[in-house]
């Protein structure tokens, strides 16, 4: 596959690290573990969206884009890496959020993701329904505008993660590893995506477990699909199969954002055993899904760490709660 034809700047660090988690594999008498440290690329406090961001912005700047608009609950990472990105390439930022998770409370709405958003000098809106939504958009957009979806996915922003694909596989050859189960967060889906098209388009003999943290099994893996298969169209490809794919939705508890007993149990869990902090949104989510499966598992097992710590500042009276 070919991605040197898209327009792509450069915001990560690039490899990550995948780093081995024997302390991890022990306590869940699991085979090896390895952790894909995507949470640690650098700009902007790190996370998986800086890899769909640099072809989005790539594609911005190549249309002559000085601003930015995008969407997000709150605490949104994307929104955050987004104004950090916009930035570094001298871009405006314009950020319109909107409440779509049922936390309150000072550490929720002033600290996290916010105060780092406002940090990289980005104009946010907060809107309190769908139509102060429309209405703060169309106030900020204008024609040398480029509005990006929400988690940056869309079939451009899911190349990210085929990269990041071809990435993965050519470190676990390193090790030897021919066959492994990559268990991956799934939000709004393209990073899920991009990891499932990768490695089927590189004939890879391992699987995906994609754990989602917001949508019901069905609609995330029919979203996957359709990720997946506009980033293929992008690639002259035909829509993939993903017969290597799986989507679960019991972790996700009562709903996108709000914290689960297990998830507080396995973020404790990261940090003791490999001083790995997860965040209580979509890692920590879909690392309980990882923990079921590891020790199950007769290959070695990759959980995909996509980020997202400054939004664990947002859940500190309930993380003191828990710790």
């Amino acid at each position: 596959m070919d991605l040197s034809a898209f327009p792509r700047v450069s915001l990560g660090t690039w490899p990550t690290p995948l780093e081995e988690a024997p302390r991890l594999a022990a306590t869940l008498g699991a085979p090896p573990v390895l952790i894909k440290r995507d949470d640690v690329n650098g700009l902007g406090a790190g996370g998986n969206k800086l890899r769909k961001l640099e072809f989005l912005l790539g594609q911005a700047i190549e249309q002559g884009a000085d601003t930015i608009i995008t969407f997000g609950a709150l605490q949104t990472n994307h929104g955050r890496q987004t104004a950090a990105a916009c930035a570094k390439l001298g871009l405006r930022c314009e950020l319109v959020l909107t409440a779509k998770v049922p936390m309150t409370g000072a550490a929720y709405e002033r600290s996290g993701n916010v105060v780092l958003d406002h940090m990289f000098g980005a104009n946010v809106h907060v809107c309190a329904d769908a139509d102060e939504t429309v209405k703060a958009y169309e106030k900020v957009n204008h024609d040398k505008a480029v509005t990006l979806p929400v988690g940056g996915s869309n079939g451009l922003g899911t190349l990210g993660y085929v990269a990041a694909a071809v990435e993965l596989v050519g470190q676990l050859d390193e090790r030897g590893i021919d066959n492994a189960t990559i268990v991956v967060p799934d939000g709004s889906g393209a990073t899920a995506a991009g990891v499932a098209l990768g490695t089927e388009l590189l004939g890879w003999r391992g699987t995906v477990h994609a754990a989602s943290v917001s949508h019901t099994a069905a609609d995330a893996e029919q979203e996957l699909r359709t990720l997946a298969a506009d980033a293929a169209a992008l690639l002259g490809e035909p829509a993939p199969e993903l017969g290597h794919v799986t989507v679960t939705d019991d972790t996700i508890g009562p709903g996108y954002g709000v914290p689960t007993p297990e998830m507080w149990d396995v973020l404790k869990l990261f940090a003791e055993t490999e001083g790995v902090i997860l965040d209580p949104v979509y890692t920590g989510k879909a690392a309980v899904k990882f923990r079921e499966i590891a020790p199950r598992s007769d290959v070695p097992v990759v959980f995909l760490h996509t980020g997202g710590l400054p939004g664990f500042y947002g859940y500190a009276p309930e993380a003191v709660a828990q710790f």
